[in-house]
C-alpha cells in the first residue's frame, strides 16, 4: 500500500496521518511511509500537515484524492457525506475505508455507486500515537495491515457485531466529564482548580497504563486496586451501584438500537 487518500481532513483524519508518519524511535519520519493525498475540505489542517510531513499532498478535490490513492479514507461527518461525496467516480479497484459514525456500508455504496470494496473502521484519535485498536468490518488484508500499523486492527464478523464496537466508543466523553466532575468536586472542597486538574490527570494517566497488563482481567485490576473496607471498595460500591450499572446498560442499549436502525 503506496497510496492513501483522505476525504474529510478533522481530527480523524489528522491523528490518521500523523500515525502513519510517526517514526518508530521518534527520531524522525519512518521510511517507506505512504504517499497521503488530502482532500481540500478541512484547508487549514490539509496544508498544516502538507507543511509539516514531505509525503502528504493536499489535491485540488475529491476526486484527485480517489484517483491518486489506492486506499480511500471517507472521513466526513455521515451528513455530510451526499455533498462531500456528490458525482465522485470511485472505481472498482479502489478500496475505500468508512470511517463514518452511523454510516452503513450499504448506505455509502448507494451513495457512491461503485463496486469498490468497502471497509468499515472506527479508529480513534490514539492512531496518532499507534496505541489504538481499531474494529474493522470485513476484514481485508491491506485494511487490517494499515490499521495494524497504527495499533492493531481487530475484524469482527458483521455490521451488528460492528455496531456494538461503536456504542463502545460513544463512552469517551462520558469518560472526561466524569474526570472533569472529580476536577469540579475537589475545587468545591477548595483546592486551587489547577492543582485539581493536574492531580485527576496524573491519577487516571497512571490507570490507563495498568491497562497495557492484558495478563490481568479488568474485573482483576479492579480488585488489585482495591483493599477490603477500603477507600476505593466505599465509592465502587455506593455510587457504581447496581441502579448505576444498570442505567449504563440501557444508555448503552439505546445507542445500539438506533446504530442499528440506521444499518437497516
Amino acid at each position: 500500500m503506496k497510496r492513501i487518500g483522505i476525504i474529510g481532513v478533522g481530527e480523524i483524519g489528522r491523528a490518521l496521518v500523523t500515525g502513519l508518519y510517526a517514526a518508530d524511535d521518534g527520531g524522525g519520519e519512518r521510511d517507506g511511509s505512504p504517499e497521503v493525498f488530502l482532500s481540500p475540505r478541512g484547508a487549514r489542517t490539509s496544508a498544516e500537515l502538507a507543511a509539516r510531513h514531505p509525503g502528504v499532498r493536499v489535491c485540488a478535490d475529491n476526486q484527485e484524492v480517489v484517483d491518486r490513492s489506492e486506499v480511500v479514507v471517507v472521513a466526513v461527518r455521515g451528513q455530510d457525506r451526499h455533498e462531500a461525496l456528490a458525482g465522485l467516480q470511485v472505481g472498482a479497484g479502489r478500496i475505500v475505508v468508512n470511517v463514518m459514525s452511523g454510516v452503513a456500508n450499504d448506505d455509502l455504496r448507494r451513495t457512491l455507486a461503485t463496486d469498490a470494496v468497502l471497509v468499515r473502521a472506527v479508529p480513534l484519535p490514539s492512531v496518532r500515537e499507534r496505541r489504538s485498536v481499531t474494529v474493522t468490518y470485513p476484514s481485508h488484508p491491506v485494511t487490517d495491515a494499515l490499521f495494524e500499523r497504527l495499533g492493531g486492527a481487530q475484524p469482527v464478523a458483521d455490521e451488528a457485531a460492528f455496531d456494538v464496537f461503536s456504542a463502545l466508543t460513544g463512552t469517551l466523553t462520558t469518560h472526561y466529564a466524569y474526570l472533569a466532575e472529580l476536577t469540579s468536586w475537589a475545587v468545591g472542597q477548595g483546592v486551587a482548580p489547577a492543582v485539581a486538574d493536574r492531580y485527576v490527570r496524573g491519577l487516571f494517566q497512571g490507570v490507563g497504563r495498568a491497562l497495557d497488563d492484558e495478563g490481568r482481567s479488568l474485573q482483576q485490576l479492579a480488585a488489585d486496586h482495591e483493599t477490603p473496607n477500603g477507600n476505593n471498595e466505599r465509592i465502587r460500591t455506593t455510587w457504581f451501584d447496581p441502579a448505576n450499572s444498570d442505567a449504563l446498560h440501557r444508555a448503552l442499549d439505546g445507542l445500539l438500537a438506533h446504530l442499528g436502525q440506521h444499518r437497516g
